[in-house]
């Protein structure tokens, strides 16, 4: 698997030659403490992987402070934020921190940005409506956003958080790209044929080594779908792709689970990340399953690294 991304126009790609094919996407780094946290960065850094990708919730690590934190214990790895909530800072404030951190580790920044989901939203203080529009303004706010201080030797890429056309649509007008999360190779081609050639295309892959398949679909029902499947985002998102109730009732059906968690030996793993690839995506974040709430999965990274890493 080759680990470079293809040449493009892109104005971004200063970056995203740095990023690698394979990536690695981390929600349970918010559940660790600082020095395990990176700890765990800098293995993921020399077990080959080009980028690092962390979730930001309600009431967790704060995304920009998190992100410096994995940063100053890394050396050449890309860390991205997969997604920051515009619901959590303006865009002044999301501005001043991008280019703090582009200046302060040039090229291995990564912005990228979400329109959350309502819960998360309405316990801010806000009303959460219309995500496409909301997602808009923040990005004018952010263009029109003053900085003052010494800047990055280039500007700072960003992505969106895009899963429907509409969204993609914008990160193909107004950022350098998307990450899109619980998606299938299906979709990444069709992300690809709404972005064109240039944008970025980084999807979230979730993957587990089990064989099993009892063992496999109940982990991937309890530990990815379930986090998420309930959230109207995301049920519009799978419907359009295709999924009917059936699959998205008691925790989501087998065909759902088996496509949207690779599980499986290496080389099942593999071929779905090659999906992606062949499909359109620049890179892929995986993010591990585990057995247990808030591992870190390093396990799978590290045996997986052989096969998914190829020089």
């Amino acid at each position: 698997m080759n680990p470079t991304p293809p040449v493009s126009t892109s104005p971004g790609r200063h970056l995203t030659a740095r990023l690698g094919t394979v990536g690695v996407w981390s929600g349970n780094l918010n559940a660790t403490s600082t020095e395990v946290s990176q700890a765990a960065a800098a293995e993921i850094e020399r077990l080959g992987y080009g980028a690092l990708w962390i979730s930001e919730g309600f009431a967790s690590k704060e995304a920009f402070t998190h992100a410096g934190l994995l940063l100053a214990a890394t050396e050449r790895m890309v860390v991205a934020t997969g997604v920051a909530n515009i619901w959590a800072r303006d865009a002044t404030a999301a501005n001043a921190a991008t280019h703090t951190l582009s200046e302060a580790y040039p090229d291995r920044f990564l912005l990228g940005l979400g329109a959350s989901h309502g819960p998360e939203v309405d316990v801010r203080g806000h009303a959460y409506s219309k995500p496409l529009t909301a997602m808009r303004a923040y990005l004018d706010a952010l263009d029109a956003a003053g900085y003052d201080s010494p800047r990055p030797p280039r500007p700072p890429m960003r992505v969106l958080g895009a899963l429907r056309p509409r969204m993609m649509a914008l990160a193909r007008d107004r950022a350098d790209g998307a990450h899109p999360y619980m998606v299938t190779p299906d979709h990444t081609a069709k992300a690809r044929t709404i972005l064109g050639d240039g944008p970025l295309l980084a999807p979230e892959q979730a993957v587990l080594l089990e064989t099993d398949p009892a063992v496999a679909r109940a982990l991937g029902r309890r530990r990815y779908l379930a986090l998420s499947i309930e959230r109207p985002n995301y049920i519009n998102h799978l419907r359009e792709l295709g999924y009917d109730e059936q699959d998205l009732t008691a925790g989501g059906s087998d065909r759902l689970v088996d496509a949207l968690v690779a599980w499986g030996d290496h080389e099942t793993i593999r071929r779905r990340i090659t999906e992606h690839l062949d499909a359109g995506a620049d890179h892929v974040a995986i993010q591990p399953i585990t057995y247990a709430p808030h591992q870190l999965g390093l396990d799978q990274l590290r045996e997986l690294a052989p096969a998914l890493l190829q020089r």
